[in-house]
């Protein structure tokens, strides 16, 4: 099977971001490149999972104040802030790569055991698979992740909490309206935790980890724009109930 790329590749504003991983999901689906990508975002912004409702989930009124965008994404799993201090990565996968990649509990545990092994060497405490999608250490969460399946590729998302602004989470999202059993109804700055390392050391971890030297050409920024206008940046999509 042919090598993972990686593609560090940032674009200008939120909805192209997450249109672009909607792109390379449809162009591995067709038969395209598997690839890992690794970015941190330049700005705040808020992103509901495919089937939340923004108004229970988002503090519309605290966005709006800070200038801060509400999106949704195309995969599952709750409402997140992306911003400077987060790292995002996502993987587009074959799912003939892995039988492992065949069910999405699988899925979560075949890569969340990769992400958690290339972060070993980087930090000094044991690293835990916690709730469906969580990372966490000592019981608090540093990493969150969601996936989006077709029938013969997968995305998988999430964003890793370095050096991130933990008090502005606070401000933006409410308590979740759905939260696994470790929380135990712990607000966003006792749940949650900064791991304080260096983003390019982390992007190289993961490099190793899914052996992905090889530079993607970048994706069809004409499918992104047509994406952007129909559902990220469309709001009637984002804020569909």
């Amino acid at each position: 099977m042919a090598s993972i790329k990686y593609l560090d590749r940032i674009l200008p504003t939120p909805a192209e971001n997450l249109a672009l991983e909607e792109v390379l999901l449809d162009d591995c689906e067709a038969g395209g490149d598997e690839v890992l990508r690794v970015w941190e975002p330049a700005e705040p912004f808020v992103v509901v999972g495919y089937g939340n409702a923004v108004a229970a989930e988002v503090n519309l009124a605290a966005c709006a104040r800070e200038g801060v965008p509400v999106l949704r994404r195309s995969s599952g799993g709750g409402t997140v802030v992306q911003m400077p201090g987060c790292l995002c990565y996502a993987l587009i996968l074959r799912v003939e790569r892995a039988a492992a990649l065949a069910g999405i509990r699988e899925t979560n545990r075949y890569i969340l055991g990769r992400v958690a092994g290339a972060l070993r060497s980087l930090v000094p405490w044991p690293i835990e698979w916690a709730g469906d999608t969580d990372l966490a250490i000592g019981n608090r969460k540093f990493a969150g992740n969601s996936q989006r399946r077709k029938r013969h590729a997968v995305l998988f998302h999430g964003s890793l909490l370095l050096r991130a602004d933990l008090s502005q989470i606070s401000r933006l999202l409410p308590q979740p309206s759905r939260e696994p059993a470790y929380r135990a109804g712990r607000s966003h700055e006792e749940f949650l935790l900064n791991l304080g390392l260096d983003p390019a050391k982390v992007n190289q971890a993961f490099r190793q980890a899914w052996e992905a030297f090889e530079p993607h050409p970048g994706p069809d920024l004409g499918r992104v724009a047509e994406l952007v206008r129909e559902k990220y940046g469309n709001a009637r999509w984002i804020l569909r109930a």
